[in-house]
């Protein structure tokens, strides 16, 4: 189903001349080689351009790299294009097996570019590379200014283009009609002498009989650059009925080349239909051409530096046009396919696959925003990226810190409205009892435990899990609400209010204290209240008796008896949704108390 709906995007894509043609792919490549019409060398041209701090290599068109591996990979060269060892012959290091292998490596390309030659002998840019490859005088290339820069490159990748004439070698018609001809994987895989035969057969995605791919092309994904979806090793215990490596699952060479083109477009750099959570990344499309392709990375991302983070509900309400009776901006029935993937060793993990419909997606999105909605301070955003909230279960809020299978679990709960993991709970708890005593490194000021984050987390799980509890029948707790509520009874969320006016008063007492009673007793309150309430509540006293202002004294005691007056006993431990409870409560007087103290000021 996912290679299905690949393939098929890729077709779309194909019709609207926006991909790469069978055979060819956008690479990224530093340095071009510079030739006149006679082959000789002219300069070195560089593509790159400044993207933030980094520079970026122009992406070129060229035919699509061949699938190679092994003692014997060397054979297999990219046709007019390659590294530094295959255009040039530039070892690795000067150490003898590098230099015999780079030579190895240049008479392989020119071997490659000599055939081209001789099917299109009238062709003058094939003619000047093949000139250029057989006088392998290549030391003006390493005199050029910018050869320290191309070395500086592991792995930098070249190609050819013509003094005078526009565009690259690779863009010639004839490469063209050279590449559809003989669009095929060449052998080069470990311990194959020349490759097994070609196969043909029943292509599992299309249905269609014809060659299948022996190695299917790679899918770079984060820092693994030969990453595969359909990958099996040879000669581990993957053969099985005469069959070896990706002939265990039969994909036409059509076939194969569409999803792994349509899934790297995805992932290319800069593209706007992906999302990094951890170290998973997202990536999603519709079946037909959707604004919601545009703008699901608004509601899920993070926005680039610089722009303003857009409001769920502006984007949300493109899609929900039908609804109030106007013309729907696009179908709302297009189906949408969202993807996660996560780099392994030698494969890509499937992390999660859901599709469906634009409008029942954009249904519970809304939902998912309308749970997180919690009272926030000034100059906090509305809509929550989906990686800040997963980072704020982290250790130092980093994305290495995810859990590996969190991320999946919560964007499919997302798309399709159902309850979130439960893990998602105690992960946000846990950092709150685990941060109460962390400092920012700079000002070494105590930092919240409850954030924003954590606290539209915590609100969220507890929304969905009370409502799918009422669907289903069982006893709920009431509902916590956006902000603050009065009449909320429950032991945990009111022993969480009954927390931060506790510490309110202590901060109220010594202004400027380093540490507060959260830094010590947060733990212990929102998990076992009887082991630290009733001590809490004689530092309460003492407190109190501190301040100078006796009638702040006197509105501080009131409230510590109104959130008492509802708790008959402190309850020797609280369940893993009250602690939830408690920390909303701690987080909704937080906020409560930060809002009086501006009126007053």
């Amino acid at each position: 189903m996912i290679l299905q709906s690949l393939v098929r995007y890729y077709d779309r894509l194909a019709s609207e001349g926006s991909i790469a043609p069978p055979g060819f792919k956008h690479v990224e490549i530093p340095f071009l080689i510079i030739l006149n019409e006679a082959g000789r060398f002219r300069a070195l041209q560089d593509t790159r351009a400044p993207s933030g701090k980094k520079l970026v290599a122009r992406p070129f068109l060229v035919p699509a790299e061949r699938g190679r591996s092994g003692p014997k990979g060397w054979q297999v060269a990219n046709l007019l294009w390659d590294h530094l060892g295959y255009v040039l012959g530039e070892p690795k290091s000067e150490a003898e097996e590098h230099v015999e292998m780079a030579r190895k490596q240049l008479a392989a390309f020119a071997t490659q570019v000599g055939r081209l030659r001789e099917r299109y002998p009238d062709d003058a840019e094939i003619r000047a590379v093949h000139l250029f490859l057989d006088a392998s005088d290549f030391a003006a290339v390493r005199s050029d200014p910018l050869w320290s820069e191309c070395k500086k490159i592991p792995g930098c990748k070249l190609t050819f283009r013509i003094d005078g004439r526009p565009g690259i070698v690779c863009d010639s018609e004839n490469v063209k009609d050279w590449v559809a001809k003989t669009n095929a994987s060449a052998p080069g895989d470990e311990d194959d002498e020349a490759g097994p035969g070609e196969r043909e057969g029943v292509c599992l995605l299309t249905g269609v009989y014809g060659p299948l791919e022996r190695l299917h092309p790679r899918t770079p994904i984060g820092a693994n650059t030969n990453a595969k979806i359909v990958s099996f090793q040879k000669g581990m215990g993957f053969d099985s009925y005469g069959r070896s490596q990706s002939y265990n699952a039969p994909t036409g060479k059509r076939a194969a080349f569409a999803y792994t083109t349509a899934l790297n477009k995805l992932l290319a750099r800069g593209s706007r239909q992906k999302i990094a959570m951890g170290a998973d990344t997202v990536v999603f499309w519709a079946e037909r051409q959707h604004q919601l392709e545009d703008v699901f990375a608004e509601l899920f991302g993070e926005p680039a530096r610089g722009e303003p983070r857009q409001d769920y509900k502006s984007i949300v309400a493109m899609f929900r046009a039908p609804e109030i009776g106007a013309t729907p901006l696009l179908d709302p029935d297009t189906r949408f396919f969202v993807l996660g993937l996560s780099p392994n060793v030698a494969r890509i993990s499937i992390r999660f696959w859901y599709t469906g419909s634009v409008k029942e997606m954009t249904s519970n999105i809304e939902r998912h925003f309308e749970d997180l909605d919690v009272i926030k301070r000034p100059g906090e955003w509305r809509t929550l990226s989906l990686r800040s909230l997963l980072r704020s279960t982290a250790v130092l809020e980093s994305d290495d810190g995810v859990p590996p299978n969190l991320a999946g679990g919560v964007v499919k709960a997302i798309l399709a409205g159902t309850p979130y993991p439960r893990t998602l709970l105690s992960a946000a708890i846990r950092r709150c009892r685990a941060d109460q005593s962390r400092r920012d490194s700079k000002t070494g000021r105590l930092l919240e435990n409850v954030t924003y984050p954590r606290a539209a987390l915590i609100k969220a799980v507890l929304a969905r899990d009370h409502r799918f509890g009422t669907r289903f029948g069982t006893d709920c707790e009431k509902e916590v609400h956006v902000a603050l509520d009065l009449e909320n009874t429950n032991v945990g969320y009111r022993l969480g209010r009954l927390f931060a006016v506790l510490e309110k008063a202590q901060e109220e007492a010594s202004p400027g204290i380093n540490a507060t009673i959260r830094d010590r007793f947060y733990g212990s309150a929102s998990a076992t209240p009887v082991a630290a309430f009733p001590h809490l509540m004689k530092l309460k006293n003492h407190h109190l008796a501190k301040l100078e202002n006796r009638g702040r004294a006197v509105n501080l005691e009131k409230m510590v008896g109104e959130i008492v007056d509802g708790i008959r006993e402190f309850p020797l431990h609280l369940t893993l949704a009250d602690q939830g409870r408690f920390a909303v409560g701690y987080y909704h007087q937080r906020q409560a108390l930060f809002a009086g103290s501006k009126k007053e000021q």
